[in-house]
């Protein structure tokens, strides 16, 4: 309900002005401002650099706290390794990218397969098994990284149609598959003996097939492309 501010007679909801003074009407059920934005232009967007550095804090926070948790405490293994490594591995993944947003995408691919490596080699250093990191972790790691900088070449600049996008990485999980059979059979029998690898990239080139089929004739294209939105 709202009244004349200047001679205090009641107004009709929808009334502009009033009937008796001829002053302008202010209703504030409808005048006044909303509390919260009413659409996401009128919210003014978060600065990269200030989630950057609170990012940065937290992920730097955590890691102290468990670092001194673990000096302090009474125990024979340095878990908080895990701790640390996780951290560096998410600061170099989702931080990086903010700090340097125009970072060529062969270097950010590189940081984000050290940050595994890194990771990883902390693990190993709390299991005592730098053997094992060096014969087995780092030539799965490398082979895995090799795979994703071999997919990122192919598929830079968005090229490629969507059904050959998924036939590149249904290869790629092929030979990923492939790659780690043979880092584990010869870091555990000394020689290859292809096994399981061979029935992924077995599915895998059955599945690549229909898909480059369809990629190949027009008609199944468009049918493909109207019921998938492809």
């Amino acid at each position: 309900m709202s009244y004349c501010v200047n001679c205090g007679v009641e107004l009709d909801p929808s009334a502009k002005t009033c009937p008796l003074c001829g002053t302008p009407a202010w209703h504030p059920e409808l005048d006044a401002p909303p509390y919260f934005p009413a659409n996401s232009a009128a919210v003014q967007p978060a600065s990269r650099r200030e989630a950057a550095i609170l990012l940065t804090a937290m992920l730097v926070s955590v890691s102290l706290c468990c670092g001194l948790l673990n000096l302090f405490l009474p125990t024979d293994r340095p878990w908080s390794l895990y701790v640390i490594g996780a951290a560096v591995m998410l600061w170099v993944w989702f931080t990086l990218p903010m700090v340097l947003r125009r970072l060529p995408v062969f270097f950010r691919l590189t940081a984000d397969v050290a940050a595994i490596g890194i990771y990883v080699w902390l693990i190993s250093i709390d299991l005592g098994g730098s053997r094992w990191f060096r014969g087995l972790a780092l030539p799965m790691i490398g082979w895995a990284g090799v795979l994703v900088f071999l997919l990122s070449f192919l598929l830079r600049g968005g090229r490629r149609s969507t059904l050959s996008a998924i036939a590149l990485v249904i290869g790629a999980a092929g030979l990923l598959a492939m790659g780690l059979e043979f880092c584990i059979d010869r870091y555990f029998r000394g020689v290859w003996q292809p096994g399981w690898s061979l029935i992924v990239l077995a599915v895998c080139v059955g599945l690549i097939i229909p898909l480059r089929i369809v990629r190949r004739v027009p008609a199944l294209r468009e049918e493909a492309r109207r019921r998938f939105n492809l």
